[in-house]
């Protein structure tokens, strides 16, 4: 008997561990409890090694009076495991813009799930994932999601707008093609003009064949964009309302 108990608790404990690692949101709201204007000043936010979710996150935050300009917390377990304030010039491939958490409605397990479906419309297999929160060029939120198969190779990328859950982008999935979407995030600059896909001028240069692929690849992406978006709304998550409920 004690065996077959000692045997399911080591079954289970993965599974248990796995439940009890930290969301993006929860690592966010325990630096906010520290100092509640820190989430305010968010430069990024970086899992690695997802199962789905990652051990611990690292939070970088702009902070005039530290160091460099910026200090970075590591979070898990519950807790802040470290604080540091990093030369500016150490993490200059992580600075921009400081995130708007307002604009926030999908935290890293709504942003798991929605990577999950592409990665399984793309018929692409997927061990971990790495996850970065950061703004796009255009001032607003987007989840990196890095897929690394078992091996540690890479299996693709995935890009999702934050604020309004639309996959603006992938790499290396969709028969290895690079799919950007028009619109990165709908009704943020309903003004804006844009151009053609650079796909669809060079289709008269190109054997049918390939145009009929290039096509299909398309309607694949849009397709499964429109799927996620639906997902979206499922999972969706405000920030603001996560942090003020807790």
């Amino acid at each position: 008997m004690w065996k077959s108990f000692l045997a399911l608790f080591l079954c289970s404990a993965p599974v248990l561990a796995q439940e009890q690692q930290p969301t993006a949101y929860e690592a966010m709201r325990l630096v906010g409890q520290q100092n509640r204007e820190y989430v305010n000043h968010i430069l990024s936010v970086v899992g690695t090694n997802g199962n789905p979710q990652p051990a611990s996150w690292k939070i970088l935050i702009d902070d005039p009076q530290a160091r460099g300009g910026v200090r970075e917390f590591e979070v898990g377990e519950g807790r802040i495991l470290s604080e540091r304030t990093p030369l500016r010039s150490a993490v200059a491939g992580s600075l921009g813009q400081t995130i708007d958490t307002a604009k926030l409605n999908l935290d890293s397990s709504g942003a798991y799930t929605l990577a999950e479906q592409t990665a399984a419309s793309s018929h692409i297999g997927f061990g971990t994932v790495d996850y970065l929160l950061r703004n796009d060029e255009r001032g607003n939120p987007i989840w990196r999601i890095s897929l690394v198969r078992q091996s540690g190779e890479p299996a693709g990328t995935i890009f999702i707008g934050a604020n309004h859950g639309t996959v603006t982008r992938t790499e290396g999935m969709f028969a290895g093609g690079d799919e950007q979407l028009a619109r990165s995030d709908e009704g943020e600059n309903p003004d804006r003009e844009y151009p053609q896909e650079e796909s669809d001028q060079s289709d008269a240069d190109n054997p049918d064949d390939e145009n009929i692929v290039k096509r299909r690849i398309k309607q694949t992406f849009y397709h499964v964009r429109d799927d996620v978006k639906r997902t979206f709304y499922k999972v969706r998550r405000s920030f603001i309302d996560f942090f003020r409920d807790h």
